[in-house]
């Protein structure tokens, strides 16, 4: 597992967490992946899952939620870094391929998916995509989050790495017009990965990702944890 909670000095260390904040270390330490038979689990669950859009909710393959728990192989990654209260609150598929190649500029990922609306403070604006409720939260609450990035395929500078800005998920939540002013002082990063390799970062870390070129399969399973309770009336919706 690699880790993407990095300082602006520290471009991509590997973290060692402990249950209420993350301590970056300064060097590289050797990857961790899946045992190739959950790897080929995974494949096989998410084979039937619809192949006409670039995204796809995992909800339809219950045959990862146990891998997905924090006792299961994914999960324990999460826990590792938020606790043993951390749940899984949203899971994607993302493939790539040549009638699907899309390219997403520099953003921060800051909407978590709810059961139903509410009136609460602190919380908008809402949309609603694809059926999902949508809103965004406080940004103690994103803090409070860990993205894992599963890679189903090898990605190289080519297959559209993930780009990442290390330290702007410290900067709370940016305004869209500075973001590209974020990225040219602090520099970006990509995240080169081999298949079965296991990711970590911190969700509200700015990023983007590029078309591959040429194109090809670029198959990464993206799962939302979060440690923290939301206020009365909201639920998360879970996977």
């Amino acid at each position: 597992m690699r880790s993407l909670l990095t300082s602006s000095d520290e471009p991509e260390g590997a973290a060692h967490q402990d249950r209420s904040t993350f301590q970056t270390r300064r060097r590289a330490k050797p990857l961790q992946a899946l045992n190739p038979s959950v790897c080929l689990l995974i494949e096989q669950a998410v084979a039937d899952l619809p192949g006409n859009v670039p995204g796809v909710r995992i909800g339809f393959a219950p045959a990862l939620r146990a891998m997905l728990a924090v006792d299961g192989p994914i999960g324990g990654v999460a826990a590792s870094a938020l606790g043993p209260d951390t749940r899984a609150v949203r899971a994607v598929l993302f493939d790539k391929t040549a009638a699907r190649n899309w390219a997403l500029g520099w953003h921060q990922d800051r909407t978590i998916v709810v059961q139903h609306r509410a009136d609460v403070a602190g919380f908008g604006p809402w949309t609603v995509k694809a059926g999902l409720i949508q809103v965004e939260p406080p940004f103690a609450i994103l803090e409070r989050m860990v993205t894992i990035r599963v890679h189903l395929d090898p990605v190289d500078a080519t297959n559209a790495p993930l780009r990442i800005v290390p330290g702007s998920h410290r900067l709370d939540r940016l305004p869209e017009a500075i973001i590209s002013h974020v990225v040219d002082a602090r520099g970006e990063r990509l995240c080169l990965a081999n298949r079965r390799e296991v990711w970590l970062y911190a969700t509200p870390i700015v990023h983007s990702s590029r078309a591959a070129d040429p194109p090809r399969h670029r198959r990464v399973l993206q799962v939302n944890y979060a440690a923290v309770d939301l206020p009365p009336r909201l639920c998360w919706r879970g996977l």
